[in-house]
């Protein structure tokens, strides 16, 4: 019999109920160290004070009006981005999800407005992930994600991770936009090169196909930056951005330039629920709190301590770890063949320490920024415990 919830997930068997900052707390009290932070999400952990004071002093004036009148909370927030981004203009989302539909409508909107329709083709890269509606399973291609589901949106072209030269001979006169992570998350905690990425933009500019930058989990302070991107010194056209921005609420965000939002006018996109009065109240807070250079220069100096540790972890496993990637606090253990991340996942609980499996053999470590330095010394203690008991049980 099929449960009332629909069984899409393989969920642990853990329920919580209650989270402070770094830790998660089930019902008989069990306190778990969380190095998932929701899937990049409660980047300012759990319970924040400063985010539970935003959504409780909005939610006793107004929860929801729609996008037919004047929304001031979603005006303050896409000023702030506007402010501290590339952008000139941001449209609001529920989701990642839908972030991805609506950059993949706009840079087809922008060539069909240039009398140039033809243009439909978005290039993106293998072990992508930009969500989970057709469109966005269509730009990734992976067989995994698109199996079983019919036909699907045309106008994607999927090329080998950071191929640079696979780009430059793919870009043509029907190519609309390239789309890329400037770090695969679901992938593996992949890092696409500075130099890559600048490459990328070149070639944006000399063929005048549009770049969209997927920012849903390294964007909103989690590689250092407020935005990944701003390590390589570019910019994109339009930016997906998610997960962080929300502190845990759901939000989700386009950023763009005007020339590239220049088509989407009254009535060529819409949301009932995007940029709601809730949502904006706390995604205020938590940008203003990211964006502040004190904020970033400390999860840069966490993120340090963090790998310095993550690394004496590789180098006392050699047997499970091949190394470690990432940047800032975004990071993965490489795994070797023959070790599954999801069995780390599983050892991690008996320490009463969550984290994230991947694609490409990683296991994902995405600590809320607010994690403190204690916390990270006991997370590596905790993490070796973790391996040291898997070792033992593969004899």
């Amino acid at each position: 019999m099929i449960p009332t919830v629909l069984p899409t997930y393989n969920r642990a068997p853990l329920a919580f109920v209650r989270g402070e900052g770094s830790w998660l707390v089930t019902g008989d009290g069990s306190r778990y160290l969380d190095l998932g932070a929701g899937i990049a999400v409660n980047a300012l952990g759990h319970a924040n004070p400063d985010l539970v004071a935003a959504l409780g002093e909005q939610a006793g004036r107004l929860w929801h009006v729609s996008n037919l009148y004047q929304i001031p909370e979603q005006q303050r927030l896409a000023d702030l981005l506007v402010a501290h981004s590339f952008a000139d203009t941001v449209f609001f989302t529920n989701s990642g999800t839908e972030a991805a539909e609506l950059a993949i409508k706009m840079a087809r909107k922008y060539w069909s407005a240039k009398s140039q329709p033809e243009r439909i083709v978005i290039l993106t890269f293998e072990g992508a992930f930009h969500g989970r509606s057709t469109g966005a399973i269509a730009a990734a291609g992976s067989e995994k994600m698109v199996k079983g589901y019919g036909p699907l949106m045309p106008g994607f072209s999927q090329l080998s991770w950071g191929d640079i030269e696979a780009a430059r001979a793919a870009i043509g006169p029907d190519t609309a936009a390239v789309m890329i992570e400037p770090i695969q998350g679901e992938g593996g905690i992949r890092v696409l090169p500075d130099a890559d990425l600048r490459a990328l933009r070149g070639l944006c500019d000399a063929s005048g196909a549009l770049l969209i930058l997927d920012e849903v989990q390294c964007g909103m302070g989690r590689t250092g930056r407020l935005f990944a991107h701003e390590w390589a010194g570019i910019t994109p056209d339009i930016m997906m951005v998610a997960k962080g921005i929300g502190g845990g609420f759901p939000l989700g965000a386009v950023l763009a330039t005007e020339a590239a939002a220049q088509a989407m006018t009254a009535g060529s996109h819409g949301s009932t629920y995007g940029g709601n009065p809730l949502a904006c109240a706390v995604g205020a807070k938590v940008t203003e709190i990211i964006a502040d250079p004190a904020f970033l220069a400390e999860v840069n100096r966490k993120a340090g301590l963090f790998r310095q540790r993550l690394e004496g972890l590789v180098a006392a496993h050699p047997d499970l770890f091949e190394g470690l990637r990432g940047q800032g606090l975004m990071l993965g253990l490489k795994c070797r063949e023959g070790t599954a991340p999801a069995d780390l996942v599983a050892a991690g609980y008996a320490e009463h320490l969550l984290s994230v499996p991947a694609a490409d053999n990683t296991l994902r470590i995405l600590p809320p920024l607010t994690i403190t330095d204690d916390e990270i010394a006991e997370a590596a203690r905790r993490l070796d415990r973790a391996a040291t008991a898997l070792s033992a049980r593969r004899g």
